[in-house]
């Protein structure tokens, strides 16, 4: 069986344990590679990539992988090394995707790109001229729910869509249990724009239609928090988002995003979607739609107990096909296109526009007011 050398670059935090090592690469390997058109099969053949040697031996030693380093330098001049994968925290992004450019390797990377737009997009320039094979983490497209709400909105159930509105997040405690504390430090790369925009922005532009213009208001509502040692610090990053985004076609989208919010709906995520033939309500794994013809006719009586069960005439969207970890399905995707020139269009140039949509939230807070958000592409 062929084999393929994937530098796997901060593996041991949370996401790249979880998400792109065990149920990515480790899945992968275990259902025998990934098969291409023309019948071969390809094993990804990681080395887990580090700063902590004792951590890097004990994931080798769990998932049964044969290589870790702690050198950088090492793994790029490996030839055996095809592509190179970053799940780094933010800060540490930049200088190593700049490396694996140099040194000719094939790249996939978690979001955000970089720490900034300009940052991101001078990636985006240089992996174009290196001629490699690029490409960005874009998970959240390949979710159930999400997948269903694609094939209601493709199959015209909503007619012309008006409006989304969505809600994310959970009630993140003070004592660093859920997330690591540089979430919480806007010079670490932390806050909820730079984690939540990029998402939102191709979850949008994949979904409804491009990106025009934004508004965008944040807080530190939780202004002290504990990191891993237990010791209190100052939160300097925004830990909730109020957004409005203004797409191409008129559609209106309004995205709360908070880490200070207690749940009262069925998912962490929900996007309700508003067509002129139906509505959708979409979360991670489940969709429901309403048709026109099965809407309730409400009447606004404070004065009397509502007579009407608004949930009751809601219809799940049943599965049409089993769906893979997310993750997994992205991974495959990208290992294709490295292998046999398969479509990709998560590239650096979307990275790049997830991160103009950062800055032009930023702005939005900072000068209080509209920011429009230009199409994005890369000079020839």
């Amino acid at each position: 069986m062929d084999r393929i050398g994937i530098i796997m670059n901060g593996v041991t935090g949370r996401m790249g344990t979880h998400q792109h090592l065990e149920r990515s690469i480790v899945a992968i390997r275990r259902q025998g590679g990934v098969q291409l058109r023309d019948g071969r099969r390809v094993l990804p053949d990681p080395v887990l990539l580090g700063r902590n040697p004792q951590k890097l031996e004990a994931l080798a030693r769990k998932y049964e992988v044969e290589r870790w380093s702690t050198s950088l330098d090492e793994c790029l001049s490996d030839p055996r090394n095809t592509i190179y994968f970053d799940a780094q925290a933010t800060t540490l992004r930049t200088a190593a995707v700049r490396a694996a450019i140099t040194a000719g390797k094939n790249i996939y990377c978690e979001k955000p790109l970089g720490g900034d737009f300009k940052e991101a997009m001078e990636l985006a320039r240089m992996a174009a001229a290196a001629g490699i094979k690029h490409g960005i983490v874009q998970d959240k497209l390949f979710l159930p729910g999400l997948l269903k709400l694609q094939q209601v909105i493709q199959n015209g159930v909503l007619g012309r869509i008006l409006s989304v509105r969505g809600e994310f997040g959970y009630w993140v405690f003070e004592d660093g249990a859920q997330r690591p504390s540089w979430n919480y430090r806007k010079e670490h790369g932390g806050g909820l724009i730079l984690d939540m925009f990029p998402h939102w922005q191709y979850l949008l532009e994949n979904i409804f239609g491009r990106v025009t213009a934004v508004s965008c208001m944040a807080a530190t509502h939780i202004p002290e928090r504990v990191d891993e040692a237990g010791a209190t610090y100052a939160a300097t990053a925004d830990d909730a988002v109020y957004a409005t985004f203004e797409l191409e076609g008129g559609v209106i989208v309004q995205i709360n995003s908070s880490w200070c919010t207690r749940v009262h709906r069925d998912e962490l995520l929900i996007l309700q979607v508003d067509g002129d033939l139906g509505s959708a309500v979409a979360g991670l794994r489940t969709c429901e739609v309403q048709h026109q013809a099965t809407t309730p006719r409400a009447l606004w009586n404070p004065d009397t107990p509502d007579p009407i069960n608004y949930m009751e005439s809601w219809q799940k969207v049943p599965a049409t096909t089993s769906v893979e970890n997310a993750f997994k399905i992205q991974w495959e995707m990208y290992l294709r296109y490295v292998l046999e020139n398969a479509p990709f269009p998560h590239d650096f140039l979307q990275a790049a526009r997830g991160l103009q949509i950062v800055e032009a939230g930023l702005r939005s807070w900072k000068e209080r007011k509209w920011q429009d958000v230009p199409p994005l592409t890369l000079p020839s």
